[in-house]
């Protein structure tokens, strides 16, 4: 469990983004549990994708069992199959999954990714292209839970090395290994300032 001494609480609205899965190794709900508590710990509100179910529902309810507020953001047609939190303190019922992560994008004030699978990645992806095109400037953490993201670090420093992107933006994103580091980086995160996107060409 992390120290519950005083925080200097930089964030109100802390978006996580998670798995759905329930057949998952135990570590991965305790890690959940345990980040639902400490948001709450630190007087944030959570903003996640408003299901029960999976790493969703566990930090949902890590949340609550700390006192803390929970909006959930869930599409209408996962919300039909009976899969909303609704324990939430708001639960706002989208028409599908594009106005979802808009609703998520615009209250959040950080976002941390717990392990997940196509779902998580593709929230995360679009978080960090985001910011790279400077529409954000807001902190991005990954929850290296027993190094589910090596993968895609690795993939990553591909990418810088290949010149498909520029190594600065390497600032754009933290993978956090435990709850402690994830906490530290939010507590001190400065916006990086980045020069454009797009690498010099000739002009033609």
């Amino acid at each position: 469990m992390l120290s519950e001494r005083c925080y200097d609480v930089h964030m109100s609205c802390i978006c996580v983004f998670s798995s759905s899965s329930d057949v998952i190794d135990n570590g991965f709900f305790e890690i959940a549990k345990e980040l639902g508590r400490e948001i709450a710990r630190r007087g944030d509100t959570m903003v996640y994708g408003g299901c029960n179910v999976g790493l969703m529902g566990t930090v949902a309810r890590g949340v609550h069992e700390q006192g803390g507020k929970v909006v959930g953001v869930i599409p209408r047609f996962i919300h039909a199959k009976g899969l909303g939190y609704e324990p939430s303190d708001e639960l706002i019922v989208t028409t599908g999954m594009r106005d979802r992560k808009a609703a998520m994008e615009a209250r959040a004030d950080a976002f941390i990714a717990l392990p997940g699978g196509f779902g998580t990645l593709e929230e995360m992806l679009e978080i960090i292209t985001l910011k790279q095109l400077q529409q954000h400037a807001k902190p991005i953490i990954f929850l290296n839970q027993d190094g589910f993201y090596d993968p895609l670090a690795a993939l990553f420093e591909h990418m810088y090395e290949r010149r498909f992107a520029k190594p600065v933006y390497r600032e754009m994103y933290f993978f956090a290994p435990d709850l402690k580091s994830a906490f530290e980086y939010l507590d001190s995160y400065q916006p990086p300032v980045f020069e454009n996107k797009w690498f010099r060409t000739a002009e033609i």
